[in-house]
């Protein structure tokens, strides 16, 4: 298997800090690079992490932190990074060190703003990472359940079956089971287009609709994702694997995921603006929508669901309205 080394953890949310519980459970040490200083500092006084799962425990005395994304690089063989996508480009403007000789693993559910591609893609094109060195996290797999230890699947992808399977094998545990994949963009397209379709379960939801429509909305979704797939990245996959439907169905159901809560706030008559401000937590797939909306320009995929949440979060069009037409394409 392929050496992993010393692992870097880039970003400081909830599912960082899941990531960062999984891995010291098997390994002495990581670095751990976060934005801000006084984070640092209450995580360092408090044992955990002062903003995200809060109750998970950690022994600072095996984590190096920094502010500074360099040092992190420098430090790591392996860089799994976790910000959000809309401040993920921000972060990496500060970077000097080269990143051709380092692990990559990417656990962004998110496109690269103004870019329209994919976090490997953009490793691949801007940084020149070889795709052998090159990895994505999927799920099915709620930050709040690693923390509690509840039973988690994840699939790691990778051009490289090695690296792959010594992922794999870093993260599993007796409540981690993981898998590998060689549908690295199909998998991050997935991630992106299950925030939108969950916004839009949770629209539905706001909207009072039942758990009758809300099956069809799921099933017509998974639909689209298929289509999208293999338009983008043509490659044998089943759209049935946990890393596609698996993902969809948790994101789109569960009382943990803010995509959602989000959509169900735009349901009940929120603005955009009023709902994320009362969350105070990034929803992904309000920016997955427009990104996959002007990704979908050059591919024109047939994407009623993607179509309808972007008009609603863009366009200002009214959620009953759109669902309703919506509901009508339906079968």
């Amino acid at each position: 298997m392929k050496k992993i080394g010393k692992i870097a953890v880039l970003g400081s949310g909830s599912w960082a800090t899941a990531i960062a519980k999984m891995v010291l459970e098997k390994t002495p040490d990581l670095v751990w690079y976060m934005r801000r200083k006084d984070t640092i500092s209450e995580f360092q006084r408090t044992g955990h992490n002062p903003q995200y799962l809060t109750g998970v425990r950690f022994d600072v005395n095996r984590i190096s932190f920094t502010t500074d994304i360099n040092e992190a690089v420098k430090r790591a063989d392996t860089l799994i990074f976790v910000t959000p996508s809309p401040y993920f480009t921000s972060h990496l403007r500060k970077l000097r060190q080269k990143l051709t000789d380092k692990n990559i693993v990417t656990a962004i559910k998110g496109i690269v703003p103004e870019e329209e591609m994919v976090v490997s893609e953009f490793f691949r094109a801007i940084y020149n990472v070889p795709e052998s060195q090159i990895a994505v996290i999927g799920g099915p797999s709620h930050a709040e359940e690693v923390a509690m230890n509840r039973l988690t699947y994840l699939t790691f992808g990778s051009a490289d079956e090695e690296l792959s399977q010594s992922l794999a094998s870093l993260f599993a545990s007796d409540y981690v089971k993981t898998k590998t994949a060689l549908d690295v963009i199909g998998i991050e397209y997935a991630s992106v287009l299950k925030n939108v379709y969950a916004i839009a379960a949770g629209i539905c939801s706001g909207l009072g609709l039942g758990d009758n429509f809300q099956a069809v909305l799921t099933v017509n979704a998974a639909q689209e994702m298929e289509k999208f797939l293999r338009a983008i990245y043509p490659l044998p996959r089943c759209i049935t694997d946990s890393a596609y439907m698996g993902d969809l169905l948790v994101t789109s159901y569960s009382n943990f995921s803010r995509n959602r809560i989000f959509g169900t706030m735009i349901g009940r008559g929120y603005s955009v603006k009023a709902a994320q401000i009362e969350m105070e937590m990034i929803a992904e797939g309000y920016y997955g929508a427009s990104c996959m909306h002007a990704v979908n320009e050059h591919f024109h995929v047939e994407a009623p669901i993607l179509n309808a949440v972007y008009s609603i979060l863009y366009e200002q069009k009214s959620p009953g309205a759109e669902i309703k037409r919506l509901a009508e394409k339906f079968h």
